[in-house]
């Protein structure tokens, strides 16, 4: 029904954001891969959304890029994956990570979402992988395993999680091995507290 909104960006929260079109807000609920990438307040931004409609409320939930919209509705066709564990899912990592993890049949790395068990993880997999397609999902899941790897050691150094995975997700696919990414992200954070 609301496919895109176009306006200025007026509130963020920890779960939603607000954006203001032709003097109305938009309550736009979001996963925290999305709120963490947002502009400042009073930007103008394009977001893509999905309007879900219960008997109680509707929530009009929000993504940057139309690929995640897209992998959003899909995980919203398996039999009990509601809206916010589908944003669940959308916060584990990237769109082609994820996507790379239900090809490969990873279901140990769809469980890291909150509300995905193995069976709910077996489920999603059964159902979406003949409908998702991405060449060299194989590498891409090594990589994303790798990536998951320095997240981890930044954390335990210290790092907010938030400021890790955008590092991690601006490194360089030509940077491999694990050691590799994990000294390419300590100095773009380098660079970052400077």
């Amino acid at each position: 029904m609301i496919h895109t909104l176009r306006g200025k960006l007026t509130e963020r929260t920890p779960t939603f954001f607000v954006v203001e079109c032709n003097g109305v807000g938009y309550k736009v609920t979001a996963g925290e891969r999305t709120l963490t990438r947002l502009p400042e307040l009073g930007s103008e931004i394009l977001v893509f959304t999905s309007l879900f409609i219960r008997e109680e409320r509707q929530d009009l939930f929000g993504f940057l890029e139309e690929e995640s919209l897209k992998l959003f509705e899909l995980l919203n066709t398996v039999g009990g994956v509601g809206p916010r564990t589908a944003l669940g899912v959308l916060d584990i990592d990237s769109v082609p990570n994820i996507i790379a993890a239900i090809i490969e049949k990873r279901a140990d790395l769809l469980t890291r979402a909150s509300g995905i068990g193995k069976k709910t993880a077996e489920r999603v997999i059964l159902e979406l992988q003949s409908k998702l397609h991405l060449s060299g999902a194989e590498m891409i899941t090594k990589q994303a395993d790798q990536n998951r790897e320095v997240e981890e050691v930044l954390l335990n150094l210290g790092y907010a999680r938030g400021q890790i995975r955008g590092v991690v997700d601006r490194l360089s696919k030509d940077v491999t091995g694990m050691e590799a990414r994990l000294k390419a992200a300590l100095k773009e954070l380098g660079r970052a507290t400077r």
